[in-house]
Formats: structure tokens, C-alpha cells, sequence
């Protein structure tokens, strides 16, 4: 059971939605279910309007059972303690199931080592505060609780969580670029994104790093939105066949969260760094010293205030 202390005048569903990180739909599954009380008397709606000072409390239910896929890959864990873990996801590992996709994902790796995380609304969250891309590899946080995910969701919304990205591309940068435009479904191809007119807010900063290999920060956490703002500069990642060229013959998308950085519950800042899978360091230019991408976020420094 989970108690919040109400400190508005808004509505019940809206509250929970914002203090939970979910969507106000499983909010209203779980006050129907009767898993949310207001001064210890269950809640019938969402519509209730609380006042400051109100109890809530929320008693999640047991996850249902589902059927786990044998996992036979395997995910190094570069942190972990009582609250959470970081891992180095690797390239080729979906994060979550889907009803089209047949092969074992992240949550059954997690379900096959025994994690049991997070639940809400009946279904098991697995703690996944943020995703990654299929082809994409790098630092992935993974909460154990619901308290910790929602500490860790909330620095997602406030942006004091984020990721350093490292990229091959089709073609060396000429710059560093901060790319400000909105992203939304790309209307000529249901299956793409793209910068488009009423699209939410994105803001990616780029920088070269040596020849081809660059870096990105975010500063909104969009589909694909590394992808669709390196079309605005002319480039695109290689083995990326869906927003560059096609027939690459390159593995996959060769783009790496290289470097995570959050607060942890107990106050503690922490930055992890997920080392390079074999398949990114081989495409890397000769010459270059890996040493010099241990710590990207120094080499951002010089140039943050250029998407401030």
C-alpha cells in the first residue's frame, strides 16, 4: 500500500496521474477496482475533488500472471542496490512484449532473474522508467519499487535525468548544432516520425566528436527524435534503413546511451557509463582513443548553453 498527502484542490484522477506517472485511464481502473481510498473510504470517481491534507491511499493489485519467454540472451547490470539497477541493454533487445513481437524482451529477461518490480493497475510495469529503441544499446534505469519509480519519473519530467548518446554517422558533422523543432507522426508514413507542424517540442544537441563519430544530449524525450533532427542536418546514422539509406548491409542502428546521469532516492548524484558493444568499437574510425568518451558529459560542457 502506498499513502500521498493531497496538497491541491484538483481532481482525484488528475492528481494520481501526475503523482503516479501513469495515464488518467489506469488511474480510473484502479479507483473502479476499489484499490484507492481518500481518508481511508473508497473513492467511487475520479471526478472527486480533493483538498489539501486528504489521505490517499492505494493499494496496487497482484500482477497478473503472463506467460514468460526464455530469455537467451544475457544483460550486464552496471549498478544495483536495494532501489534500482542500471543495465547496458544490448543491441537487438526489445524493452517491452507486444502482441506481434514473439521473441523474449528485457521484462522477460528481468521476470527470468526473478526481479519482481513495480505494478499498477493489475499489469507488471517491471520498473522501465524510460525506453530504448530495439536497435539501440546503452544505460537503461530500472526501478524496484513504486517509490523509486516515481522519484525517477519525476526527474524525467523535470529533465534532471538524461542520457549522453554516441552515434555513427553517415557523414562527419561539420558543427555543434542544437536542433529545436517539433516532432510528430510523420504524415506520409504512419511508420516514421518527422518534424512537423504542430508537433511537440524537441530540442537534440549534437556534437563531432572525431570524423564520423559524434554525440548527442537530449533535452526532450521524443520518438525516434535523435533520428528525425539528424534529417535536419543532413545526416543520418549508419544502419539506420528507415530515415537514412537502405540496403546498408550494417547490423543495425548504430547509435549507443553511452553515459546516464539521475539522483538517486537517497540524494546521491550518479553517472553510469555503459561501455560499447563489440559491434559499435569495430565501425569506430582507426586512430581514435575510446579513453577520450569516458566521461561525455564533460565534453558537453563547453557547449550547453547553446540550447539553453
Amino acid at each position: 500500500m502506498e499513502k500521498i498527502t493531497s496538497d491541491t484542490n484538483e481532481r482525484l484522477d488528475k492528481f494520481l496521474s501526475k503523482k503516479l506517472n501513469v495515464s488518467r485511464n489506469q488511474v480510473e481502473q484502479l479507483i473502479k477496482k476499489g484499490h484507492v481510498k481518500i481518508n481511508q473510504k473508497e473513492a467511487k470517481k475520479g471526478g472527486i475533488k480533493l483538498i489539501p491534507g486528504d489521505i490517499i491511499e492505494i493499494n496496487y493489485p497482484k500482477p497478473e500472471k503472463k506467460e514468460t519467454k526464455k530469455a537467451e540472451f544475457d544483460v550486464p547490470i552496471l549498478y544495483e542496490d536495494e532501489d534500482l539497477l542500471v543495465i547496458n541493454k544490448p543491441p537487438g533487445v526489445v524493452v517491452h512484449p507486444a502482441p506481434s513481437y514473439k521473441e523474449a524482451t528485457l521484462v522477460d529477461w528481468l521476470k527470468q532473474k526473478g526481479y519482481s518490480l513495480s505494478t499498477l493497475a493489475g499489469e507488471e510495469r517491471f520498473g522501465i522508467v524510460h525506453r530504448i529503441d530495439k536497435e539501440t544499446s546503452g544505460a537503461l534505469v530500472i526501478a524496484k519499487n513504486n517509490k523509486t519509480h516515481e522519484f525517477l519519473s519525476n526527474q524525467l519530467k523535470d529533465k534532471s535525468m538524461g542520457r549522453y548518446y554516441l552515434m555513427l554517422l553517415n557523414e562527419p558533422l561539420k558543427e555543434t548544432k542544437c536542433v529545436e523543432a517539433p516532432i510528430g507522426r510523420n504524415p506520409k508514413n504512419r511508420l516514421k516520425m518527422g518534424i512537423v507542424k504542430g508537433g511537440k517540442e524537441a530540442k537534440t544537441l549534437f556534437v563531432p566528436i572525431y570524423k564520423n563519430l559524434s554525440a548527442a544530449k537530449l533535452y526532450t524525450g521524443r520518438t525516434h527524435q535523435i533520428r528525425v533532427h539528424l534529417g535536419k542536418l543532413g545526416r543520418y546514422i549508419l544502419g539506420d534503413e528507415t530515415y537514412g539509406k537502405k540496403n546498408q548491409n550494417i547490423p543495425r542502428v548504430m547509435l549507443h546511451a553511452r553515459e546516464i546521469y539521475f539522483t538517486h532516492p537517497n540524494g546521491k548524484k550518479l553517472s553510469i557509463i555503459a561501455p560499447l558493444f563489440d559491434d559499435f568499437v569495430k565501425l569506430i574510425p582507426k586512430g581514435f582513443e575510446n579513453e577520450k568518451i569516458n566521461n561525455l558529459s564533460d565534453i558537453f560542457i563547453p557547449y550547453n548553453r547553446m540550447c539553453d
